[in-house]
């Protein structure tokens, strides 16, 4: 039987596609995503659900009605080339991150921000 004698690797994780977050509110929640700088591939404010670029992945966003509650779940962290200029320019488009850029005894240098919807985003710089 042709394979049959290969030894079996498991399969492993290449890379993350994309991450999807709810929104009460596309148009609120593109905004927002917009001023930060990820470029638009797929959809609209009036879009149930919409796509962003975020480097080699995207980030989703798909409407949920507002009987639908969520708590805080977690963090997503993405890298960037400067983060000091990209706090400035979340400043510049009139958004208010959690933080301060600093350095962490982890390696990265890096700031957090609270969606409309209540999704944390890190922005981080890993240190040399």
């Amino acid at each position: 039987m042709a394979g049959s004698n290969r030894e079996q690797r498991p399969a492993s994780i290449q890379s993350i596609s994309a991450v999807t977050l709810a929104t009460h509110d596309m148009g609120r929640a593109l905004r927002f995503y917009l001023a930060l700088g990820f470029p638009l591939r797929y959809g609209s404010e009036a879009a149930a659900f919409s796509s962003l670029s975020a480097g080699n992945a995207c980030i989703n966003l798909t409407t949920e009605g507002s009987e639908r509650e969520w708590s805080w779940w977690g963090r997503i962290v993405l890298y960037v080339d400067d983060v000091d200029a990209f706090h400035r320019n979340a400043l510049a488009a009139g958004l208010r991150p959690d933080t301060a850029p600093r350095d962490a005894t982890w390696g990265e240098r890096y700031f957090h921000i609270t969606d409309p919807d209540g999704h944390e985003l890190s922005f981080a710089t890993p240190l040399a």
